[in-house]
């Protein structure tokens, strides 16, 4: 029996997330997952703050960067960041809960482009990160079709 598209989508967030250390190192959760589409979140605790007492852009670009890759890893086709970009429009502040919403804005042929929106549970918009991806060889897990035969 085939997956559908979100079972799909489960199905390899649940083999990339067996091994990410980083991010579960980092303290992120994965929220949910579709074809295209992934929100991860992270509570900001004090090992994550800068010099300035606010959370670190490295972590807030951390956690936009692996719901990037929940989200461009969600066809089961094994895909990498070829480039991203960060904007960060306010600061995240300890005890913020951050969530990272990504979204596929284009996929053609191996490219993918995503939009990536972290913000606080309040709302509070905190960064945008565009991530352009790039499949490669390989799946995250093995598939097969109503015959049992390997997609």
């Amino acid at each position: 029996m085939s997956l559908s598209a979100t079972e799909r989508a489960q199905a390899a967030a649940a083999a990339m997330w067996d091994s990410d250390a980083a991010s579960k190192w980092a303290g992120m959760e994965i929220d949910t997952v579709a074809e295209g589409f992934a929100r991860l979140s992270l509570t900001v605790a004090p090992h994550h703050c800068n010099g300035h007492g606010m959370c670190h852009g490295g972590v807030i670009f951390m956690l936009a960067d692996s719901a990037f890759a929940f989200a461009c890893n969600s066809r089961n086709q094994a895909t990498v960041a070829q480039h991203n970009m960060i904007s960060f429009t306010a600061p995240g502040q300890l005890g913020d809960h951050l969530i990272a919403e990504a979204r596929e804005v284009s996929l053609t042929g191996r490219s993918g482009i995503y939009d990536v929106t972290v913000k606080t549970a309040a709302g509070r918009r905190i960064a945008e990160m565009r991530g352009c991806s790039r499949a490669v060889n390989g799946h995250l897990f093995e598939e097969t079709d109503a015959e049992g035969a390997d997609l």
